[in-house]
């Protein structure tokens, strides 16, 4: 326990009164002053927060101080606000009021960065008391990550909210403590994943652990504290809990309590700031105090504010105020708010300041260590410095003079044990220069080996350790090093395989490559320096599949040419379901994943065997492998093929290839495999990828240019249907020949007169450059052709007249219609076959129907019910050749592609394309165009349909 009389007393902060800005004459500026009625405060997020200020209006609102001193404000509450809590990393304002009258304390949650009107958003409102019970709230307190809010009321209950304190769906409130003492305080306590929160009566302080179920708890003492008198310290004293009590204040772990400080005096207010310990007590002890509430005085007495600094045992500034309501933090320094609406600030003096404070309290004693160093009593002045609590700057500043004591008088072992204890203060290369100049190794060892234990190291600092290591011949302490557990690491790892390649540790470089997985390394080694093929492709196969892939890439052709087969496995399972070997189960480990088999083909550059066992491999168990796996097993079959001498081999290799190529995965990329069988001379494949690409005529000039006249022939009568120019080009072919060729000709004019595929004068004119080809050749097509042209023209002659005869009889028809009267000498109605009774309908055409039957089934009532269906199809004809008329880019391409042009132009001529336009621009008196015209085509149907 220490004695608060026997501490020193320090000023290290800087008193002042805030005052207004300075007009704009220049004036001294008065002091700022709030207006009364100051009920709570908090601090944060660049503000001080007031709450319950008396304004003109006589409502109850919430206040906003900036640096600048611009006051800003909102209405929170109708009646007051009792509590304020700002949270210091998020933008969140918790506030608790009344807005009627009697104990229904509300809490709300206000969002500062987001605006509802002007004012800050409120984002939740609901009631503070515990089930039904109206009781007083005593304390709040709030988690910074915004899933806990505790409150304490004076009837000992505690209330937690757990989950998002802004809404309202994602948090649940329970009931937490219940007691029958007021709770003072609470505090939430946050380490690693573990909350705690405390809290404190009048009587007692318990603490709950609240990151496991059920929410266990433990009573840490049976004494307690008044209102405001507990605060939270900072991670300089472990975040304990202090609790300020009129005897001493104490501290406490989640678990149990800690030191205590006697601090007399009744007190106020607590707070912890940056880490100092800020209490507020009463001066004299005039009126009596309160278990509960001990800020309520009655009278405005004088209050000492006392800042501790708990570490190193002083008081840092000490002052009496009048009538203190509260003390914040903001802006780096201290706010102390009084009664009259006055607010001090208390800046913190900067360091150069304190030392010249401190210098006159230790000058006695530097004396004494100045006389001790000259005196060389090393350890005599440390054990001065440190029951003086010197701080460890100058602590260092002693061992490096120590140190280079030792050093200068020879005693390196010393020297180094000395300047180890200076390691985090002094610059290693202070250190290092001098034991390199003495060659002193053992001892440069002993302090890079601590250098990295401390984690303090850099890569030149491992690369330097590595190195002494094996100067030394040290392979105990290099493995010692190196074999340390990875959670133990205190060097860099790339670093340190680097130095043990070079230095030719090739067995240290690998472990420590394959221990912290720096693959790369690994496997440089083992194929660049051990040349251990069969272990580097065996760590391959452990490692995952993207990395297995990518060192395959690397180090494939290495592999491929010193361990082929076993490289040439490797490649198929990483191409098909590849799956890392050495039972390793990560994600991702279970699904099998397959790599790009085409992009491994350059791997076995100089391994066609291998290579052919790969891609038949691949083609077999995974049919969609990429396109050019096949390119290249074709290739390779076509080359085996080529160059084989043994018939029955070249024979089975031949029908290897051919399977392949029918295999129908060249079907995009013909014009490749093509070249590749011309490469080759592969005639079987080249005509089968001629048959497949529908390039007839290639085939046939393949059989012309060696000389198979048979193959030329059974070309044409395969594929002369898809592509009729065949047989003329087989025609022009044994033209040219001088050999005796009729039988071939022969049966080349025999196809060309039944499908009348060339005009007998180009046959004559083809023909005639066959010396051998005489006129006994073509006598028989030359008659067949003159007879069948004859009997055309009779027939089409037959056909004109016929045509000729039907016109004119048609022609006298329609004249008798015009001129003559039509006698109706039916009987029976067309479409019932009942006799004809009046009123009857009758038509040119010669049907008669009842006029009821005509009714039902007409369309029209100038049309008759049975010529209609034809007399539509005919207009429907008509219309077509009109629309066709036109259509001069189908009629060039029929006349191009049909075997008969004549009949082509003949039909188009039919149609009335070739007609001219006529204009008429005079008509008969008393009728239109479009009249004289409907009664032309009228009549004309109704004569057709009678002549048929």
């Amino acid at each position: 326990m220490a004695a608060y009389l026997q501490w020193r007393r320090f000023v290290f902060f800087d008193r002042e009164t805030v005052r207004e800005p300075s007009g704009p004459d220049g004036a001294g500026a008065k002091p700022f002053a709030l207006p009364p009625g100051i009920a709570v405060c908090d601090s944060g997020r660049g503000s001080l927060v007031f709450g319950d200020i008396l304004c003109e209006a006589g409502r109850r609102q919430i206040w906003f101080l900036p640096r600048s001193l611009q006051l800003s404000s909102f209405q929170a509450y109708k009646l007051r606000v009792t509590h304020l809590y700002q949270l210091k990393q998020h933008s969140i304002l918790v506030s608790v009021g009344e807005d009627e009258e009697g104990i229904n304390p509300l809490v709300k949650v206000w969002n500062l960065e987001k605006r509802d009107g002007g004012n800050p958003l409120c984002t939740r409102i609901f009631p503070a008391i515990p089930g039904n019970k109206p009781t007083v709230v005593s304390c709040l307190t709030v988690h910074e990550n915004l899933n806990f809010m505790a409150i304490g009321f004076a009837d000992g209950s505690v209330v937690l909210t757990k989950g998002d304190i802004t809404r309202d769906r994602h948090s649940k409130t329970q009931i937490l403590h219940e007691g029958s003492y007021p709770v003072t305080g609470l505090a939430f306590r946050q380490s690693g994943k573990t909350t705690h929160l405390f809290v404190v009566t009048t009587e007692n302080i318990q603490s709950y652990m609240l990151s496991v179920k059920d929410y266990p708890h433990l009573e840490l003492d049976t004494r307690g504290c008044g209102l405001r008198c507990s605060s939270l310290s900072d991670p300089s004293q472990d975040l304990q809990f202090i609790v300020a009590g009129d005897e001493c204040v104490y501290l406490y772990q989640p678990d149990e309590r800690g030191p205590c400080f006697a601090f007399e005096g009744q007190k106020l207010i607590v707070h912890w700031y940056r880490g100092y310990l800020i209490i507020v007590s009463k001066d004299r002890k005039t009126s009596p105090k309160s278990e509960f509430a001990g800020n309520e005085a009655q009278n405005s007495d004088k209050q000492v504010l006392n800042i501790y600094d708990l570490c190193n045992k002083f008081i840092a500034y000490s002052s009496i105020f009048d009538d203190i309501v509260d003390v914040l933090a903001e802006w780096g320094s201290l706010y102390v708010l009084t009664r009259d609406g006055k607010i001090h600030v208390l800046q913190e003096k900067d360091t150069q300041t304190k030392l010249e404070a401190c210098k006159s309290l230790f000058l006695l004693n530097s004396a004494l260590c100045l006389m001790l160093f000259r005196k060389n009593l090393f350890e005599m002045a440390i054990n001065l410095a440190k029951s003086h609590h010197l701080d460890s700057d100058g602590l260092s500043e002693i061992f490096r003079q120590y140190g280079d004591h030792l050093y200068n008088k020879g005693n390196h072992d010393g020297a180094i044990q000395q300047y180890i204890r200076t390691i985090g203060k002094l610059e290693p290369s202070y250190v290092i220069r001098k034991f390199l100049d003495a060659q002193r190794i053992h001892n440069l060892t002993a302090y890079l080996q601590m250098l990295h234990l401390q984690s303090l190291a850099n890569a030149d600092h491992t690369t330097l350790l590595l190195n002494c290591y094996t100067k030394l011949k040290d392979s105990s302490k290099l493995e010692e090093f190196i074999k340390t557990s990875e959670s133990e690491v205190h060097f860099d790892v790339e670093t340190a395989i680097k130095v043990l390649r070079q230095a030719g540790y090739y067995s240290h470089a690998v472990y420590l490559a394959e221990k912290h997985e720096h693959h790369e390394w690994y496997l440089k080694i083992q194929l660049e320096d051990i040349k251990n093929y069969q272990e580097a492709l065996h760590y391959i196969g452990k490692l995952p599949f993207e990395q297995a892939e990518s060192n395959m890439k690397r180090y494939g052709k290495t592999l491929m040419h010193h361990v082929p087969n076993e490289t040439t496995e490797l490649l198929k399972i990483l191409c098909t379901d590849y799956r890392p070997s050495g039972g390793s189960e990560g994600p991702g480990m279970l699904e099998g994943k397959k790599a790009n088999s085409e992009e491994f083909i350059p791997v076995f550059a100089n391994n066609s065997r291998e290579l052919k066992a790969f891609l038949e491999h691949m083609t077999e168990v995974q049919a969609d492998s990429p396109q050019g796996v096949y390119d290249t097993l074709l290739e390779l079959r076509l080359q085996n093929w080529a160059h084989e001498q043994d018939e029955q081999i070249k024979e089975k290799l031949h029908n290897e290839a051919l399977t392949l190529l029918k295999s129908g995965r060249f079907k995009t990329v013909l014009d490749k495999a093509l070249v590749l069988c011309q490469m080759h001379s592969f005639k079987d494949g080249v005509l089968y990828l001629y048959e497949q690409g529908k390039l007839f005529q290639q085939i046939m000039h393949y059989h012309m240019q060696n000389e198979q006249y048979k193959k030329v022939i059974e070309v044409c009568e395969l594929y002369g249907d898809q592509e009729a120019c065949l047989w003329e080009q087989a025609l022009g072919y044994f033209a040219r020949k001088e050999e005796n060729c009729k039988e071939y000709i022969a049966a080349v004019l025999k196809h060309i007169e039944n499908k009348n595929l060339m005009p007998p004068l180009l046959v004559v004119q083809t023909l005639a450059h066959n010396s051998t080809a005489t006129l006994s050749v073509i006598k028989d097509y030359l008659v067949n052709k003159l007879q069948k042209q004859s009997r055309q023209i009779e027939q089409d002659e037959q056909r004109i007249q016929k045509y000729r005869e039907e016109t004119t009889r048609i022609r006298l028809e329609i004249e008798e219609l015009k001129a003559s009267p039509k006698i109706f000498q039916k009987t029976k109605c067309s479409i019932c076959t009942s006799a004809l009774e009046l009123p009857s309908v009758h038509f040119l055409c010669g049907h008669s129907f009842h006029q009821h039957c005509f009714e039902s089934y007409s369309e029209s009532d100038s049309e008759c019910p049975t010529c209609m269906p034809e007399n539509r199809k005919v207009m429907d004809m008509i219309r077509a050749q009109e629309q066709k008329r036109d259509l001069h880019d189908q009629f060039q391409h029929q006349l191009k592609c049909s075997n008969d042009g004549f009949s082509v132009v003949a039909d188009y001529f039919g149609r009335g394309v070739f007609n001219k336009l006529t204009l008429i621009t005079d008509l008969p008196s008393g009728k239109t165009a479009t009249t004289i015209e409907a009664g032309l085509q009228r009549e004309l149907l109704i004569h057709t349909k009678r002549s048929t």
